[in-house]
């Protein structure tokens, strides 16, 4: 049988304005809007009421859901209110507005957590809060405590940082480097890991630099250069380009013998194990066309996106699109008021001149432009005439829940069709027939 060599990836803009900007630390704002909807799974709880004090690293929401990871005080301060918010996903969850008093007092539940074995491993970076941090929110103490956990020999860290205009990855490769090194330890002794691959994309000398010369000591760490196209950084495509190995409809990483975490993921694991201090901060880019000083900078999870665009010298013109994430792959917000969360790796703002959208769409030529650029090989017009007939059956063969709505069906179209958004309804189409069987 033929295997290929990679799968299909596209060239894009980088736009990667902000790669040579040292982080930046916001200061404490007067609120922080803290969701209970941070992570793929059960929304939290409310641990706490309106009108109590809470410190820094205070739980102050918990899921007894076994897909669910908790959530922290980012400052010291009152609860003013908790009150309902629209999430970018469209689901509705309590958020938590606090007061935030500028003294910062640390809770006491903040310890250093004592780590013996896997299982207490795992129980501390549940404490934690910990959610994959490079977008996907997948809860980590789930993701490191697989049912076939003897099977998984290899641990991928993910550098790639492939979305257009981010950079925040790559200055915590160059910012935390110690750091990433200490948390790939941790996970291959409490996880019983033989060997970990460090894909960075081969635009990024300085990362694999440093990043090479900081695991020089350890032979079961390697660092590997991969292509810089679109959507390398995406777990499927890594994991069959670090090593080869093919991610089937409806796996898991660790069924094909695999983990993939992102640097900042694994960086956060080593600051964790010494300070004891939950998730409660984040460093993201904020860039675009509409943004006076593009910058790097770490805030507070809870801070609001117009203050955070502030910190980088406001709009210089008027935002048509705001967007968390990239480019590519990001989510549209409806105000400049919501407030960041902990999978958030950058803020865009765009304004009328930069907006794709806007150009008219026109009818498909037939150029399989589209088949060409999806990793998965995927039939995007083919699922699009199925989507329009209803055709669930139809969706299931053509294999339209694998898609990982990269948008890089969209991002190749001449005819400028929302394929991917398409492929997204689609999914939800054959879901809702599924569960009506």
């Amino acid at each position: 049988m033929f295997l290929k060599k990679h799968l299909n990836c596209i060239h894009v803009e980088y736009h990667k304005n902000t790669m040579e900007m040292p982080t930046e630390t916001m200061p404490v704002p007067t609120y922080v809007l803290i969701p209970m909807e941070q992570h793929i799974g059960a929304p939290c709880v409310p641990l706490v009421k309106k009108n109590d004090y809470v410190k820094v690293g205070q739980m102050i929401g918990d899921s007894d859901e076994l897909i669910s990871a908790p959530i922290h005080s980012s400052v010291s301060g009152t609860v003013e209110n908790i009150e309902e918010i629209l999430s970018v996903t469209g689901t509705r969850s309590p958020l938590i507005v606090i007061k935030a008093d500028k003294k910062q007092e640390v809770s006491e539940e903040v310890t250093i957590p004592e780590v013996t074995d896997h299982k207490s491993f795992i129980a501390a970076i549940r404490r934690s809060g910990l959610v994959g941090l490079g977008g996907a929110a997948f809860p980590a103490s789930v993701k490191y405590n697989p049912k076939n956990l003897d099977e998984v020999d290899t641990l991928i860290v993910n550098g790639a940082e492939c979305e257009p205009y981010i950079t925040s990855d790559y200055r915590a490769m160059l910012e935390d480097t110690e750091d990433i090194i200490e948390g790939i330890r941790y996970l291959l002794k409490y996880l019983d890991l033989k060997n970990c691959l460090i894909a960075i994309e081969d635009n990024k000398p300085k990362a694999i630099e440093a990043l090479t010369k900081a695991s020089s000591g350890y032979p079961d760490i390697n660092v590997m250069k991969i292509r810089s196209l679109y959507p390398n950084g995406s777990e499927r495509v890594l994991i069959f380009e670090a090593t080869g190995r093919i991610l089937p409809p409806g796996s898991l990483p660790a069924d094909e013998g695999v983990l993939v975490s992102n640097v900042g993921t694994v960086a956060f694991i080593s600051q964790y194990m010494k300070t004891g201090m939950p998730l409660i901060s984040k460093r993201l880019t904020i860039d675009g066309p509409a943004v006076a000083e593009p910058k790097n900078i770490k805030a507070l999870i809870g801070t609001r996106t117009y203050e955070m665009v502030d910190f980088c010298g406001g709009y210089k013109r008027r935002p048509r699109l705001i967007l968390m994430g990239g480019p590519m792959m990001g989510r549209a917000l409806y105000d400049d008021g919501a407030p960041m969360i902990k999978n958030n790796n950058a803020i865009l703002v765009y304004d009328t001149t930069a907006i794709r959208a806007e150009q008219p769409e026109t009818a498909c030529i037939n150029c399989g432009k589209c088949v060409n650029a999806c990793p998965l090989n995927l039939m995007p017009t083919t699922i699009m005439k199925a989507y329009e007939g209803r055709q669930a059956e139809k969706l299931k063969k053509l294999y339209v829940d694998i898609c990982m709505e990269c948008g890089s069906c969209s991002y190749v179209c001449p005819a400028k069709k929302q394929l991917s958004m398409i492929n997204k309804l689609a999914k939800i189409l054959l879901r809702e027939a599924e569960e009506n069987v």
